[in-house]
């Protein structure tokens, strides 16, 4: 049945849209739940079971494949809870009209729906007739879960390693693949063999014979070639990529996965040239495993999805990036976070993120997983952090370890953002005999991490007057630079009535395009890039730092010739956006001298 929106929202954080589904689902609106968490999952469960008066029973640590079960039995409550919203909306009263009107009014203008429901509604009508019309036409949003692929830390019990199945991200697909849930698992920060392996063992995500899935995958990428290859491998397991999620690599919130300056557009373009190839070579590898596996073959082509994330923040760019690449959906990820009728955000940070400008939002290095993090500039999680180093005692006390993936010092290993692991590697550095500019700069790369497994999912617990004793009450938060241009607190219809033109929430007038935008952090990361090249310079970054500035060079030319050909669209800021891209030109073609001349400095 086709989308109520042509909009999604993306999984932000850890807590952030951790029971976003409840919240939207009813609308039509399909959001990311994140599986990092097992503890909060359940504190959140208990606090939904006393609130709509459910039989709890606590799922401990003590009670064997916990992780898994708990997650199973968290989706299964939002699924519960967020169909019982929807048929309550559905079944329209004269005394409980609101919910539906508001699901009405928040679809597209150009929807057939809402056209269909001014019409019925326009003269008199009976309840009853609604009530009919709504059951058959209108769909409840997508309760999506998101696994990052490489937090896949194995677990022990009594010092006995347990099996890979065990493993935090393998216990957390099974979690979902044992839930009541019919829809997708996202999948993300690259590729993971094992866990893709061990997905085959569940009967649900395999296609029956009209090509209907109980399970669904997604796969959020940054380039084509990412797509196939991950797609073919899942494709030899006889598992089906329904939907590659395209995300802009810099210019989005959390962790950022740097492309080899391989900018938006020309990968969307890409995907639109290719997107029937794709799904035929695919297809083909899918429909012979089937026949290997003796399992049912879909009798028509399955289908996929082309999607986008990243930096979106107009109406204008919005349809263009539907209507000029073919896309089915985009993702609008944090904006949303200024919607407390969205996502979960304690009121301090609310009030931050509305406060902050481009400066107060930047690339980092405080993820202990070692990614680029977008951050927020003094949150209260970096506070609690820099308390620490000015006690002489750095590191968190790691209540969670789901990122404990460091084996430098123990086999079971340890997360880089804990006290352990950063008084060993200080202990390490004293004897290492550098000179004090040396030591200080390795001393600040081991003291940056921060302990986001935890400050991630803290802000949910605020937000609900919860327990935060283990947790602290530090807050992490990831917006992407996007964030700057909104200043207010929003409504859900009001974000709504943003995305498609009925109203405006930008504050300000200078915010660039979305492509102009990345473009910019782009040639920030590249020439953050060649300043540490400077020092020394070996053929592996020499050539690593060309083939980027060719890449972003060939995408100004891709965007050049869009800009001067796109008709009725962009056409107020167009001038503005062919300068940007003259300058941008002339930038990396200075940056591609400055890499010749380092070159040549460093053979002499």
């Amino acid at each position: 049945m086709k989308k109520a929106h042509s909009f999604h929202i993306p999984v932000m954080g850890i807590g952030f849209t951790i029971d976003t589904p409840l919240k939207v689902a009813q609308y039509g609106m399909d959001s990311v739940i994140s599986l990092v968490d097992d503890i909060l999952l359940e504190k959140l469960r208990k606090m939904y079971s006393e609130k709509f008066e459910i039989p709890y029973n606590e799922i401990t640590d003590k009670i064997d494949d916990f992780r898994a079960k708990r997650i199973t039995s968290y989706l299964n409550l939002i699924s519960d809870l967020a169909d019982k919203k929807f048929e309550s909306l559905k079944h329209m009263t004269s005394e409980k009209s609101d919910e539906l009107f508001a699901y009405i009014n928040m679809l597209p203008s150009n929807s057939k729906i809402k056209s269909e429901f001014k019409k019925l509604t326009s003269k008199d009508f009976h309840f009853s007739d609604v009530k009919k019309w709504a059951i058959n036409n209108l769909t409840m949003g997508n309760i999506d879960v998101n696994i990052m692929t490489k937090v896949d830390k194995d677990n022990y019990k009594k010092d006995k390693k347990l099996a890979v199945e065990y493993n935090d991200a393998h216990a957390a697909l099974r979690g979902f693949a044992n839930s009541k849930l019919n829809s997708s698992v996202v999948l993300s920060a690259g590729m993971n063999p094992r866990l893709y392996s061990y997905m085959g063992q569940f009967d649900d995500f395999f296609p029956d014979e009209n090509g209907a899935f109980k399970k669904r995958i997604i796969l959020k990428v940054s380039d084509y070639r990412s797509a196939l290859i991950q797609g073919k491998f899942l494709a030899k397991k006889g598992l089906w990529v329904s939907e590659y999620r395209i995300e802009s690599g810099l210019n989005c919130g959390g962790h950022a996965f740097a492309t080899d300056g391989y900018l938006l557009g020309p990968v969307l373009a890409e995907f639109k040239e290719k997107r029937n190839a794709l799904r035929g070579t695919i297809q083909e590898v899918l429909n012979q495993e089937l026949l290997n596996q003796n399992r049912a073959i879909p009798t028509n082509g399955l289908s996929i999805e082309i999607t986008a994330q990243g930096g979106v923040g107009t109406e204008e760019e919005h349809n263009f990036l539907l209507d000029h690449y073919n896309l089915d959906s985009v993702g609008w990820g944090s904006p949303f976070l200024l919607v407390p009728e969205a996502t979960t955000v304690d009121e301090h940070t609310l009030k931050k993120l509305a406060k902050a400008k481009e400066n107060d939002l930047y690339l980092s290095d405080v993820s202990p997983l070692g990614v680029p993090f977008n951050n927020l500039r003094d949150n209260t999680k970096d506070a609690e952090k820099q308390v620490l180093i000015d006690k002489g005692r750095p590191g968190s006390s790691c209540p969670k370890k789901f990122v404990a993936l460091n084996k430098e010092f123990k086999e079971t290993g340890i997360c880089t953002a804990s006290r352990e692991y950063q008084h060993l590697k200080l202990k390490n550095l004293e004897l290492e005999n550098l000179s004090p500019d040396q030591y200080q700069k390795e001393y600040n790369n081991i003291i940056v991490k921060s302990c986001t497994c935890v400050g991630l999912g803290t802000s949910a617990l605020l937000a609900y007057n919860m327990d935060t004793k283990v947790e602290g009450q530090g807050v992490s938060v990831c917006p992407g630079p996007n964030m700057a241009y909104y200043s207010k607190v929003m409504s859900l219809a009001n974000i709504t009535d943003h995305i498609y033109g009925r109203a405006n929430m930008v504050s300000r007038a200078d915010r660039p395009n979305l492509f102009v935008k990345e473009l910019y952090i782009y040639i920030d990361f590249l020439k953050d890039k060649l300043e540490t090249a400077k020092l020394s310079m070996n053929k592996k970054e020499e050539k690593y730092l060309q083939t980027f500035t060719n890449n972003m060079k060939a995408g100004v030319l891709y965007y050049q010739s869009l800009f001067k050909e796109v008709k009725n669209t962009f056409e107020d800021v167009k001038t503005a956006i062919l300068k940007d891209l003259e300058q941008s030109y002339a930038i990396l073609n200075q940056i591609q001298l400055d890499i010749q001349n380092l070159k040549l400095k460093l053979k002499h």
